[in-house]
């Protein structure tokens, strides 16, 4: 694919963003990984009124090559692309009901609907960071490894993808994945796929054209991308970071503290 068909990717994933609503106002923005280099969206610009001429092309550490001014969440990108060699395209859009989920501390990592298991596995919550900053940066790369798909608390959302289509995908499911969540916790129960259909979901994906986060060597975790739970180590010992033992912790109180009802 030339250049030309990459900066005409970008405007069409921006409109779309912005025409059902992902995005308002400035919000947002794409890039997307050819070889050494990459297209990203500009600063200060609605995109879903974007031009060709307006991606800003960069080197892998967002330094500009040629004019124009890249996205100010740059340094956000570069950390997806040095953990994630199956990564070509990352978008970060501000979804309504997947955002509430993120303000509230919610993640959408509870099996609902099938579509949402094979394309994006669990969407983890990362701690908040301020937006442009090498915080957040960092809270995204230290996720990635493990998901396709990342709720920003009190932000947002990114995904990924091995195209900008694949990745803008997955952004209009973690949406509809929230919404679903959303009126089941409304009708207050919900009916999870059972293990069994998990099982089948997850052994279908790749032959789908969804294969599991694939991290740069050296650089994985210690958990399943599939659905959160940390995987065992050689010896049958399993490795927990403070914040997984945090979450598996909460996530017992609320599940079985006598509420009744688990998390969407």
């Amino acid at each position: 694919m030339d250049d030309r068909e990459l900066r005409c990717d970008i405007v069409e994933v921006g409109r779309r963003l912005y025409a059902r609503g992902l995005i308002g106002g400035n919000e947002g923005n794409i890039s997307v990984r050819k070889g050494d280099t990459l297209f990203v969206t500009p600063a200060g610009v609605c995109k879903g009124f974007l031009s060709p001429e307006m991606i800003v092309r960069t080197d892998l550490e967002g330094r500009p090559q040629g004019g124009g001014r890249a996205s100010t969440e740059i340094l956000m990108h570069t950390a997806v692309y040095r953990r994630r060699a199956d990564v070509k395209a990352v978008v970060h859009a501000h979804p309504p009901t997947a955002t509430g989920f993120a303000a509230a501390g919610i993640p959408l990592d509870r099996p609902l609907i099938a579509e949402a298991v094979v394309t994006l596995g669990a969407v983890p919550i990362i701690p908040y960071g301020q937006p442009s900053t090498t915080e957040l940066a960092q809270n995204v790369g230290d996720a990635i490894c493990s998901a396709h798909a990342l709720l920003m608390a009190n932000h947002g959302a990114i995904t990924v993808g091995d195209s900008i289509y694949r990745a803008w995908e997955r952004m209009e499911t973690v949406e509809q994945l929230a919404r679903v969540a959303l009126v089941t916790r409304i009708l207050g129960q919900d009916r999870l796929l059972s293990g069994t259909a998990i099982e089948g979901l997850l052994a279908a994906r790749t032959d789908a054209g969804y294969p599991p986060p694939a991290c740069a060597p050296g650089l994985e975790r210690a958990s399943s991308p599939a659905l959160g739970v940390p995987s065992p180590n050689a010896d049958g010992t399993v490795t927990l970071t403070r914040r997984e033992l945090v979450r598996l912790i909460e996530d017992a109180v609320e599940r079985f503290g006598g509420t009744g009802r688990g998390r969407a």
